[in-house]
């Protein structure tokens, strides 16, 4: 994965010093709970503490990994264990933020300390406030323009009303009048994203057989396709974010029943830029281009490789992309023909087609 922009690194390297410090009431060393967990804080810690990682980013989970430390997707894995430190860097959703704090609590021993961070223009104020509802007790510190802020539980007066309503905040719900199920956090979550829509309208309906839809999020894209197109076989969803799986699958197997539709239909948790391991006859896609709040056409470009990478001779992508992102030279690098469909709201839709006997033919 590509470093990440300094402003990114800001609020893992304020915790990381922080810790470093030494927090009133925190142990020195011993078993530690990181959620959100990114790699650029341990890799400047001493190696005090026997850390269990939490991170639903396959990109980041895979630099945990490569760290050599203990990664979970999904904090439900952790069967009940309790830690005297847990760290968080709460993510920017304000319900997603607060469930991941309630967890946080629930996971931390009645006489441990919760830890997190976040940028002060990534609502660090309204963290530090809501962990202040959650254990009646905080404290801080102001550094590279983040909040550190941390409750000793030993003080805490816990709600456990509020405790319990906040960890269900990220949930599977509805959206969509019922259409769809998603969760707080996830891209375009309680909505259809406009690029995707438009994505979606200029879907062909020849496309068949081996189908992959990389950057799936909540399974919008692949819903459609198997409206629209009937001879599909099979279809890969792919998607860098955990907490998107199962939604997308809840999704994907609804309409494959609703529409009697006789495809094999799969999800994978993956990091596309990393290559698929399989091969396609056609690929569709709406991929990421920030990450944070930095734009990183880097991460669509890669995206593109992949998909060359993996569909068959004469085997097309169909993408969606804002107007602006310089995507063009790639497509051309890696496909015989590129044609743009449709430009409108600020987005494009373009088909790349591979050559007979790969990417230029």
């Amino acid at each position: 994965m590509t470093a990440m922009p300094r402003n990114e690194n800001a609020a893992p390297l304020a915790l990381a010093e922080t810790l470093r410090e030494g927090v009133s009431g925190a142990p020195a060393s011993g078993r530690a709970l990181f959620l959100c967990a990114r790699a650029e804080m341990l890799e400047t810690l001493p190696d005090a503490h026997d850390w269990q990682c939490v991170q639903n980013l396959k990109p980041l989970a895979r630099e945990l990994e490569q760290q050599g430390h203990a990664v979970s997707s999904d904090i439900e894995t952790l069967d009940g264990e309790r830690f005297a430190l847990t760290v968080l860097l709460p993510p920017r959703q304000r319900d997603e933020a607060r469930a991941w704090l309630a967890r946080a609590v629930q996971c931390t021993h009645p006489d441990g300390v919760v830890v997190a961070a976040m940028p002060n223009i990534g609502g660090a104020r309204s963290g530090e406030r809501d962990l202040q509802q959650l254990t009646g007790t905080v404290h801080h510190v102001s550094r590279r323009k983040c909040r550190v802020f941390w409750s000793d539980l030993t003080q805490a007066h816990i709600d456990p009303e509020r405790l319990s309503e906040w960890c269900a905040l990220d949930a599977l719900r509805p959206i969509l009048d019922g259409r769809f199920l998603s969760r707080p956090g996830l891209f375009a979550w309680d909505r259809i994203d406009a690029a995707s829509a438009l994505l979606a309208a200029h879907l062909p309906a020849s496309i068949h057989g081996r189908v992959a839809d990389l950057g799936a999020g909540y399974g919008f894209l692949s819903v459609m396709l198997l409206e629209r197109a009937k001879e599909i076989e099979a279809l890969d969803l792919y998607e860098a974010d955990a907490r998107a799986l199962e939604p997308a699958r809840r999704n994907i197997e609804r309409a494959v029943r609703d529409s009697a539709h006789a495809a094999q239909v799969d999800v994978h948790w993956r990091d596309v830029t990393q290559g698929l391991p399989a091969e396609y006859d056609f690929i569709v896609s709406n991929p990421p281009f920030h990450q944070g709040r930095a734009d990183r056409p880097e991460l669509g470009q890669a995206f593109i490789r992949t998909a060359a990478s993996a569909l068959r001779p004469r085997g097309a992508l169909w993408l969606v992309a804002n107007r602006h992102l310089p995507y063009e030279a790639t497509l051309a690098h890696e496909f015989e023909t590129v044609r743009t469909h449709a430009e409108q709201g600020g987005f494009k839709v373009i088909e790349a087609v591979r050559g007979r006997r790969g990417a230029r033919g």
